[in-house]
């Protein structure tokens, strides 16, 4: 599975630890998703944006937001002038679930 076949699938509803993604099977989808990293628990995936401006950041976090809010799983977001760092988790299963995973993959389908 790479990118473009994450980035077609939709968010389903994952509640409870059965649905949380084993360390081992994150970094195999995180191979399918250039630039993006564990954090230092390992509970969620990270991964900064770069823009030539404030007005272009913004749209990104306003494109993001369209998606998250049609996938109904929603990033951590922290922004600036001409960056915007994009985090994903599940807190419903205390870490990463395939959903994080599948929105990444969307966030990058944005750029595309």
């Amino acid at each position: 599975m790479n990118h473009n076949d994450l980035s077609h699938q939709h968010c389903q509803p994952r509640k409870g630890k059965e649905h949380a993604i084993a360390p081992d099977q994150a970094q195999e989808l995180l191979a399918q998703l250039p630039g993006w990293r564990l954090t230092n628990d390992g509970k969620a995936i990270v991964k900064g944006f770069r823009f030539e401006d404030f007005h272009r950041t913004l749209g990104f976090i306003n494109a993001v937001g369209f998606m998250a809010n049609r996938e109904d799983h929603h990033p951590d977001l922290e922004a600036g002038y001409g960056h915007c760092q994009v985090l994903w988790s599940t807190h419903d299963v205390g870490g990463l679930s395939l959903n994080d995973f599948v929105c990444a993959a969307r966030v990058e389908a944005l750029l595309a």
